[in-house]
């Protein structure tokens, strides 16, 4: 893939003025002649590491997170290497700035944060024009998409144009955890409308101001998309990103096999969970046959993992009838089992068969809630994806407590506020044996002078290298065999240290090294299925060395990506 660099035939102002080119400081005093920047520049030249290290002093004299959101933002509108290298270097203390729980009050205040536009929106008065929008982003060579109808956003619903910030901060971590330059990727508002009746009545709200698509219509819109994707940028890969549960489900199974594609909100998020668990097993010596899931929350996330854990439990023996018994869902109106009237098409595989419904002795009853589900199934593994904070209640980990001797709790919903449960709740409800990942950050939790660490089931750990993977594999589809490999990845990649604190993850400081594991996996898992197109006999590590950049500035000036302008050697 080729590298972005800084540029021939620009004046010193039109330079300054490209993020993908400025270096601010660090131009060399031969650069500042040749390129017209002497005079525009203080006198010292700077390293990229000094300029790193000041802007986390910059950054750490705000005390306000959606103000360092705004910090970040402005760095990457001004230098994008730089704003590159400070996250890459800074991973643990940044992501949660530049993406969840931070990007969640950045979406929803959007349109009073935003400073410079990212990305290309696009409006239904677009859709005969999607491939010129695609064009004017003026990258030529796109390999890695990010788009979002802002349905969905983590647990806020329906942010409208706020919904970008989420595709610009999962393409930030694209490039820090998996190297994929910032000029290879294009995050993508389908800005479709809102139903948010707050945002349709803010004087100020910057996005589509009319009711959202729906029906025939949306199709189209859709479609129309999909196919100037297919025809301006013929190698990329799509990501779908926080579209409503029917949307992305349909639109998954839809195009999949359109273009290389997949919903980090299903397959991701169920990849990092089924890593999450299958770590927690090895910690805790058990197999997967015997256990028990209950899932509190029947959207994508949860029908997504649901699916994935279903593959797992396939692949270890267990019978399917076994399966079908022992993934137990619940949604807004409870226990999802077979004959319920209101069944959504989409819950309709995990709606729990007769056979089990009387395996668990369940009473008689249209409705029943977590704690009577947990009481009559006795789960060993409990995952929330509700968006209803506090929904695992005190009683209810107790009662499931007291009949598992580890049992797994997930509360999983974004942000912070959203969580199902806090981590110390958990674990002192459990006398300490619980085995607890979250979606969002937590803190460490002191538990009777004994600190435990909280993992955080963060799909971060998964896209970058499943992105990376199939942009290397060049595959023709994103599998869910690969998504199972980078799941197995993951899970091999938690070190006994970890575990022994309680963290069912990796350090988030060693992204890299995960990101870099998982994409040699998926690009190989997709040679193994017949949908790479490597060239036989291809290195697949040394081809995921050579795509994963490390930010720095070039040593040599010449021009912007896609032009006609000789390229020097790679830096």
């Amino acid at each position: 893939m080729a590298r972005a660099r800084a540029a021939i035939g620009l004046s010193g102002p039109e330079i300054l003025g490209q993020p993908l080119l400025n270096k601010d400081a660090a131009f060399t005093m031969r650069e500042r002649d040749d390129r017209g920047l002497r005079g525009l520049l203080p006198w010292r030249v700077a390293t990229i590491e000094e300029q790193v290290a000041l802007e986390l002093e910059h950054l750490r004299r705000k005390t306000d997170d959606i103000e360092k959101y705004i910090g970040l933002t402005a760095l990457e509108d001004r230098n994008e290497t730089l704003f590159c290298r400070l996250l890459l270097d800074h991973i643990e203390e940044l992501a949660p700035i530049v993406y969840t729980p931070t990007v969640g009050e950045a979406c929803r205040t959007f349109s009073h944060v935003l400073r410079r536009p990212r990305g290309v929106w696009i409006t239904p008065d677009d859709v005969d024009h999607i491939p010129k929008l695609l064009r004017n982003a003026g990258k030529p060579d796109v390999r890695l998409i990010v788009a979002t109808d802002n349905e969905r956003i983590l647990g806020l619903g329906d942010q409208g144009a706020g919904g970008m910030g989420i595709p610009v901060g999962k393409l930030a971590l694209y490039t820090a955890g998996a190297g994929i330059e910032p000029h290879l990727t294009l995050p993508v508002s389908l800005d479709c409308g809102t139903d948010n009746d707050g945002l349709l009545r803010d004087p100020l709200y910057l996005g589509y101001p009319k009711p959202r698509l729906r029906g025939a219509e949306y199709d189209a819109f859709i479609d129309a998309f999909v196919q100037a994707v297919r025809s301006v940028f013929p190698r990329a890969v799509l990501q779908w990103e926080d579209f409503k549960q029917h949307n992305a489900i349909s639109l998954l199974d839809r195009y999949r096999a359109a273009l290389p594609s997949f919903n980090d909100d299903i397959q991701g998020t169920a990849a990092v969970v089924v890593a999450g668990i299958l770590a927690a097993l090895r910690h805790s010596g058990e197999s997967v046959a015997g256990q028990r899931l209950v899932f509190l929350g029947a959207g994508a996330a949860g029908l997504g993992t649901a699916r994935l854990m279903s593959r797992v439990m396939q692949r270890a023996g267990v019978a399917e009838d076994d399966i079908r018994a022992a993934i137990v869902m619940l949604d807004s109106a409870g226990l999802i089992f077979e004959g319920r009237a209101d069944i959504h098409e989409d819950k309709r595989a995990f709606a729990l068969p007769a056979a089990a419904v009387a395996r668990y002795a369940f009473p008689p009853a249209s409705q029943h809630d977590l704690e009577t589900v947990i009481r009559h199934v006795a789960p060993t593994i409990l995952i929330g994806t509700s968006g209803t904070p506090g929904a695992f209640g005190e009683d209810a980990i107790r009662q499931m407590a007291a009949t598992t001797r580890a049992p797994i709790i997930f509360p999983l919903s974004n942000p912070t506020s959203k969580s199902e449960a806090t981590p110390g709740d958990v674990l002192r409800w459990t006398g300490g044996r619980a085995l607890v990942a979250t979606g969002s950050p937590f803190e460490p939790v002191d538990l009777a002078g004994e600190t435990r660490q909280v993992g955080q089931a963060n799909n971060v750990f998964i896209f970058p290298g499943v992105g990376l993977g199939a942009v290397v594999a060049q595959a023709t589809e994103v599998t869910d065999s690969m998504f199972l490999t980078a799941a197995e990845t993951l899970a091999s990649l938690v070190t006994p240290d970890r575990i022994s604190v309680g963290a069912l993850y990796p350090r988030l400081a060693d992204l890299r090294v995960v990101s870099r594991a998982i994409a040699i996996a998926v690009a190989e898992q997709a040679r193994e299925c017949g949908v790479a197109q490597l060239a036989v006999g291809e290195d697949v590590a040394a081809c995921v060395a050579a795509a994963m950049w490390r930010p720095g500035y070039p040593l040599t000036e010449l021009t912007l990506p896609g032009t006609s302008t000789r390229l020097a050697a790679p830096r």
